[in-house]
């Protein structure tokens, strides 16, 4: 089974090229050491990687947002901002159509951009629509939600509550390409004809923010699934940063929908 994180679904497909195969709950690995006698990924490499990658993020985060209000929302820190959007789609192309499986540089070079992208993003918005004091607070609130949201998919997967299924992945596939033409149509429509129902702050916006949270949330809880078969596959440890990147990728996407969907009850 395939994530819908195109990351960790282009992990899966190099993992079937090379023959790891991905064994039955309560079976043993069948594969003792990945490529080169690396030892097989552990759910600690996971983690580790995860929590490098996550703090780089953070670290440049912070850094760029303290550049707003020393340098106001335009300028070098949009130029920033911009640099991260860029710099970390380039990066998930290289690690996805590149194959850099496993790369610790790749994944900690989309952790700087990512972060200089997230940092920005976070003081432009609440800047346009926050007042400076409130700004602070939303942005902790969003902060709390994601992890809140990770928190709990995660033990919603461990807890075995909810069964990822072949008809979950497809339903939830099917919601993502459906979210991604509304948006694409939604920025069409604002930037040729002033139309923006879904991001304007009314009902409809609220209901979609609401909507794609939501599907961020079961977005995670299949990339747990996949991080889940390619531990019990024995892949090698290295996998574990293009797991981190893949797990940062839909951590991302949650916390910029979070403050957005904040952002419309606290607009001035």
């Amino acid at each position: 089974m395939q994530s819908n994180n195109p990351v960790l679904t282009s992990l899966e497909r190099d993992e079937t090229r090379n023959g790891y195969s991905q064994p039955s709950y309560g079976q043993p690995m069948q594969q003792g050491y990945g490529m080169g006698g690396s030892r097989p990924l552990t759910v600690d490499d996971i983690v580790t990687k995860t929590g490098i990658t996550l703090g780089i993020i953070v670290l440049f985060a912070a850094a760029n947002f303290a550049l707003v209000p020393i340098l106001g929302t335009g300028g070098p820190t949009m130029i920033l901002t911009f640099v991260g959007a860029i710099g970390g789609l380039v990066t998930v192309l290289i690690s996805t159509l590149g194959k850099k499986y496993g790369s610790a540089a790749v994944t900690i070079a989309y952790a700087v951009f990512e972060g200089l992208f997230l940092g920005g993003f976070s003081g432009i918005f609440t800047g346009f629509q926050i007042s400076g004091a409130n700004g602070g607070v939303l942005i902790g609130q969003a902060i709390l939600g994601t992890f809140g949201v990770f928190a709990g998919m995660l033990y919603v997967y461990k807890s075995g509550a909810v069964k990822v299924t072949p008809k979950m992945r497809r339903v939830v596939t099917a919601m993502l390409f459906g979210v991604l033409a509304l948006v694409l149509g939604n920025l069409i429509g604002s930037i040729f004809f002033g139309f923006n129902p879904l991001r304007d702050g009314g009902m409809l916006a609220i209901i979609f923010s609401l909507a794609v949270i939501a599907l961020g949330a079961f977005t995670l809880l299949l990339d747990f699934d996949s991080a889940d078969h390619m531990v019990r596959a024995g892949v090698p440890a290295e996998y574990a940063w293009g797991i981190a990147l893949g797990l940062a990728v839909s951590i991302v996407w949650l916390y910029t929908e979070i403050l957005r969907f904040l952002s419309y009850f606290n607009r001035n």
